[in-house]
């Protein structure tokens, strides 16, 4: 019989692509999602959904047993579910740590344990580090998040790590990027209208990867006899705060571009009022306080090397070649 596995928040940005990755493979997908998720980029028939609400344990005791009554458990599970824009900070929290504890904690009891269950977190785990002499962050460093977001994925991480026998593999992956992908779009938006951003004067090094390389990171790390380990995910290369938006107007003919440097205090003051505007209107905005956060940090180096050699993770997409295959489809679907 194939092996079965879950990707839950599968209807997301990142979720979709690994549904795809897990058909190609000849795996029975199911594929986690909200009754009001979009199914948009799940379309294809052998997809098989469940429908789990990782807010309300109780309702999820009853998805989950429902499920193992008619189909049995999963061999794999990649959690890909969370929030990464929220209204409000305790939002994250209820998302990202307790979402992973109510699900986790179900399957536990439930005896429904997966033999692997990928669990992808953030580089923003670890926040700030390093801002001064820009070395890479690694798993000896000591995480101190400055924002909501990374706060809840430690949170979770810290949870799975509290469980002596639980087979997880943590992926941080840094600024992940794609067709697909709404926030890396507005930028390439931005460009395409003659106007670019740098935020702050001092220098900042970037990390990227592109979608499918995360994924292939992720299905490596299904068989491999590695569990209870975290790994740092990017392309293995360090760029300017400059590059990405190079990348941007090279493909798009480069149209003739006003680049605003923004001083941290400017931008500061700009996230704090979109913050209370998307309040207000009670929609999740692209910036916020937590977004500034994420700006104003110098640092997003990492570590890939415990990947590269315990998962055989290898970076296939660079970011040249990534951001072509970006806007190409973005055009297509007529984003730009």
């Amino acid at each position: 019989m194939d092996k079965k596995i879950l990707i839950t928040g599968a209807s997301g940005f990142i979720g979709s692509f690994m549904v795809e990755e897990g058909l190609r493979l000849g795996m029975q997908v199911w594929a986690g999602v909200r009754r009001s998720s979009s199914r948009e980029y799940l379309q294809d028939a052998r997809i098989r959904f469940a429908e789990l609400d990782f807010t309300d344990s109780d309702t999820l005791e009853k998805q989950l047993s429902a499920h193992k009554r008619e189909h049995g458990g999963w061999d794999y599970i990649i959690h890909c579910a969370g929030a990464t824009k929220c209204l409000h900070r305790d939002e994250f929290e209820i998302a990202n740590h307790w979402g992973t504890r109510h699900f986790v904690e179900t399957l536990r009891r439930l005896s429904m344990t997966p033999r692997r269950f990928v669990c992808l977190s953030s580089l923003s785990v670890f926040g700030p580090v390093h801002e001064k002499d820009y070395a890479d962050i690694c798993n000896d460093d000591t995480p101190r998040p400055d924002t909501a977001y990374g706060i809840s994925k430690l949170h979770a991480e810290e949870f799975l790590k509290s469980l002596p026998d639980f087979p997880y593999v943590i992926l941080r992956p840094t600024g992940v990027y794609g067709p697909r992908e709404h926030d890396y779009f507005l930028m390439m938006k931005s460009v395409s209208r003659h106007f670019d951003i740098v935020a702050g004067f001092r220098r900042q090094d970037l990390t990227f990867v592109y979608v499918t390389d995360l994924v292939q990171a992720a299905y490596a790390a299904l068989d491999r006899p590695i569990v209870r380990k975290s790994f740092f995910i990017s392309d293995g290369n360090v760029y300017g705060s400059r590059t990405f938006s190079d990348l941007i107007r090279k493909e798009l003919g480069n149209p003739w571009t006003i680049r605003f440097v923004c001083p941290l205090f400017l931008l500061r003051f700009i996230s704090f009022i979109a913050g209370n505007a998307a309040r207000l209107s009670r929609k999740p905005g692209t910036l916020n306080s937590d977004k500034y956060r994420i700006m104003r940090q110098r640092n997003w180096r990492c570590d890939i090397t415990p990947a590269v050699k315990e998962l055989g993770y290898k970076p296939r997409v660079t970011l040249e070649e990534g951001v072509k295959k970006t806007i190409a489809w973005y055009k297509k679907e007529g984003w730009l």
